[in-house]
């Protein structure tokens, strides 16, 4: 009996391990009541969501990534998965009625795939429900007969990543195969369960919320790495590895974007990601890089004087872009602003509109012209997280607040970027507080070398 159990509990750390160790995962809990959530907006559809196969060529550079919506709802990183969610339905017509079901959908184990990628968790294993937290755990080649039993007789309707012109879904070629298996009755109608998502991820709970921490705290050692270490000489590229390291160390899987080390004129150049150019004395360099923590991003902009001091000029500009991001804040009124220019309330014209009416270029020109995207973003389990940008800023929602001014002639481009996120109470917290954020604060940091 003794030697039953130790077997059974080292083939659970074995099918256990790729899922715990690769992640810090959140409680099942919080992905069930995520379901449950979406359970409720679908009436009586279904929704049915595919993961990604597993990553090939240049997009495998650092592993294998799941999908944003599929790891929201199931915490499950594994590819080629897929999961049901059926709300309860009351017994209607030739329809019988149906229970609140949820299925994972779990690929058959292919032993030869695995000498090369590592075990995977078989829905055979008596402890999958338990790890997964779903209801029930099926092989994949079930899922035809599943949905013939699932699904209403009459029209059905199906919700899932419904691929735009000229977009790519995951889910298009398993609901092709699906579709000639006859796993569908007639009339299926395909429903996007994009914007759903988009809803739910629009407010974090207090677990995304500490991986977002984490993130955040991971890429601030990171930036005060390249202050105390930034000097005229080095290469952009040295300062982006320098930081990929230390958000490594602590924890980062990868870059939450492509960093962005831009040195004068770069300075100027929004998405500039060559990271290839020299540091040369008298640049100010734009450093806009930070980590991923478990899936969940950071989004940090810090400016730097090359050589730990700013120029009269440079530290005027960078003077009115902080003033344009304070000017934003001190207008954030919970339940009421904004992010976008072309809302009510918004905080993006606040900043514009102080951009605009401090300093000159030049030829005497207002600056606003040189403010030339959007203030902020929401940040999650993307970058550029979905939600709703309609619904005013409230409780549960993490963002940017980013102005910059950019003016390719003089070689000078500023921008400030720190994360926000609003508590319970409404108060506009700031995650990124830690960091330097006047000139003074940032030579200041900069003479700690």
């Amino acid at each position: 009996m003794r030697k039953l159990l130790v077997v059974t509990l080292a083939l659970e750390i074995l099918f256990f391990a790729p899922l715990s160790s690769a992640l810090d995962r959140q409680p099942n809990a919080d992905y069930r009541a995520r379901r449950q959530a979406l359970a409720s907006k679908i009436g009586g559809g279904v929704a049915l969501l595919f993961a990604p196969t597993e990553a090939e060529g240049p997009n495998a550079i650092y592993g294998y990534r799941p999908d944003n919506n599929f790891f929201y709802l199931s915490g499950w990183a594994e590819p080629g998965a897929a999961l049901l969610i059926a709300p309860a339905i009351e017994a209607k017509g030739k329809d019988p009625a149906r229970a609140y079901t949820e299925i994972l959908f779990l690929p058959a184990h292919n032993y030869a795939a695995e000498k090369w990628t590592g075990p995977k968790l078989g829905p055979e294993n008596p402890e999958a429900t338990r790890i997964t937290g779903f209801d029930h755990v099926e092989v994949l080649d079930s899922m035809r007969d599943q949905l013939v039993h699932f699904l209403p007789q009459s029209r059905a309707t199906i919700y899932t990543d419904v691929p735009a012109g000229g977009e790519t879904s995951t889910s298009q070629l398993p609901l092709e195969w699906l579709s000639r298996a006859n796993a569908f009755p007639l009339g299926v109608a395909y429903q996007d369960a994009r914007p759903l998502l988009a809803s739910l991820r629009t407010y974090k709970d207090a677990g995304e919320m500490d991986r977002i921490r984490k993130a955040v705290n991971a890429s601030i050692a990171a930036h005060f790495a390249a202050m105390r270490t930034l000097k005229p000489g080095m290469s952009e590229r040295e300062i982006s590895a320098l930081m990929q390291y230390e958000w490594g160390k602590r924890g980062c899987e990868r870059p939450a974007y492509a960093p962005i080390v831009g040195s004068g004129f770069n300075s100027t150049v929004l998405h500039y990601s060559d990271d290839s150019g020299p540091i040369q004395a008298g640049d100010v360099v734009v450093i806009d890089a930070a980590g991923e923590y478990s899936l969940y991003a950071s989004d940090i902009t810090r400016t730097l004087p090359a050589t730990g001091k700013f120029t009269a000029r440079q530290r005027e500009i960078y003077d009115i872009v902080l003033g344009a991001q304070r000017a934003a804040i001190a207008a954030f009124q919970s339940g009421n602003s904004h992010l976008r220019r072309d809302q009510s309330n918004s905080i993006h014209n606040v900043a514009y509109e102080y951009i605009n009416t401090h300093g000159k270029d030049l030829h005497g020109e207002p600056l606003g012209k040189y403010f030339i995207h959007g203030l902020g973003h929401f940040v999650g389990l993307d970058v550029h997280d979905s939600g709703d940008y309609d619904a005013p800023l409230a409780p549960g929602m993490v963002f940017t607040i980013e102005p910059g001014i950019y003016i390719p002639e003089e070689k000078l481009g500023v921008r400030i970027e720190d994360m926000y996120y609003v508590d319970a109470r409404g108060k506009l917290i700031e995650l990124t507080e830690e960091l330097p954020h006047t000139a003074d604060e940032v030579e200041h940091a900069m003479a700690a070398r």
